[in-house]
């Protein structure tokens, strides 16, 4: 790293707290962490609550900055080498996969769930189960699917990519665009809800 990125980001290692660091967090030790992955505070780990032996698998040469890693108890998150992750978050239950070389730019929210019901009888009881008086075991079923974004993809400026969509190689998602079908591979999406466009 040269100086200047050793003024802002930190190595990323299982288990310590970052020297200097604004955030009095520390680094979960279930992450499996690749060479030279750097990220600019332990704020990043600060909804990760995922209590599997590994929640976090990076690669190598991964840049996280301002991200926000929210990871529920049984959630694993997987990222490729050379990925670039700017002020995005990944919401994750079960699984989120991104490829290698994918950049992901600030605002973007990717989620694996709802975290809530659809139907409104079923938000309703959901909302009661979570109140201060309520029982969060009678919450109703939450519909999960794992997100796969393949390697080379580009997610642009405030983007949302839920629940079930498989983003493929080298396909580019335009600032804004809501995700919620699968992207070909080499294709450019964009709009709410995101189709195809040609250029």
């Amino acid at each position: 790293m040269s100086d200047e990125q050793q003024r802002i980001f930190y190595e990323l290692k299982p288990g310590i707290s970052l020297p200097g660091d604004w955030f009095p967090g520390k680094i979960p030790v279930n992450i499996e962490v690749g060479k030279n992955t750097v990220l600019d505070s332990s704020f990043c780990f600060k909804h990760y609550f995922s209590a599997l032996p590994v929640g976090l698998r990076a690669g190598s040469n991964i840049t996280f900055w301002r991200t926000s890693l929210a990871a529920e108890e049984n959630a694993l998150i997987e990222i490729g080498d050379y990925t670039y992750i700017a002020n995005a978050s990944l919401v994750c239950s079960e699984r989120i996969s991104i490829g290698a070389r994918v950049l992901i730019a600030g605002g973007v929210t990717v989620a694996d769930s709802d975290f809530h019901p659809v139907k409104p009888a079923a938000r309703l009881a959901d909302t009661i189960a979570l109140s201060p008086v309520g029982n969060r075991s009678h919450r109703p079923m939450i519909s999960i699917k794992p997100v796969d974004i393949e390697d080379d993809v580009w997610i642009g400026f405030n983007a949302t990519v839920l629940k079930g969509v498989r983003i493929g190689a080298g396909a580019m998602v335009a600032p804004g665009a809501l995700v919620i079908e699968d992207v070909p591979p080499g294709t450019e999406v964009a709009g709410n809800p995101a189709r195809v466009v040609n250029r």
